[in-house]
């Protein structure tokens, strides 16, 4: 595993974010897709760690129903609380990695990644740890917050 897969894992997810926006008026294309994404991105197969960003009273969503409530919410959502992270026709997702650590099979990236879509920007702080499984790269954690305000 190197920097350079890690980068393009990290465009696969913003691309695939960016494409649930462009999806959401169809609603049935919307969870297919979705559910795609999520069973190539993520390692929902085993165990992953997933703490989105703007999630208050189910903080954790460790599980593949629980992440895809989070990214498109629908009248199946599984928290109450989610409206669509993705749903906000995001124009473009930009990763600022402040560093990527390798290890063996393991990859941990944090920075800061950008929203911007037409009503403007929104900055959030992330860590990734991705596990290379041969002939792909899944996230296995994914901890995402807004920076602190003083």
């Amino acid at each position: 595993m190197r920097k350079e897969d890690i980068i393009n894992i990290q465009k696969q997810w913003a691309s695939g974010i960016v494409n649930m926006g462009k999806l959401s008026n169809d609603r049935k294309s919307l969870e297919s897709y979705t559910s795609d994404f999520l069973d190539k991105i993520y390692d929902f197969q085993n165990q992953v760690l997933f703490k989105p960003t703007k999630a208050a009273n189910d903080q954790f969503r460790n599980t593949k129903d629980s992440a895809f409530s989070y990214f498109i919410a629908g009248d199946n959502r599984v928290c109450e609380e989610d409206t669509g992270f993705a749903l906000s026709k995001w124009s473009e997702i930009v990763f600022d990695n402040s560093n990527i650590i390798i290890n063996e099979d393991i990859a941990i990236a944090m920075g800061n990644y950008n929203f911007k879509n037409e009503t403007g920007n929104i900055k959030a702080e992330y860590s990734f740890v991705y596990k290379n499984y041969g002939d792909k790269i899944k996230i296995i954690l994914h901890h995402s917050s807004l920076p602190y305000k003083i």
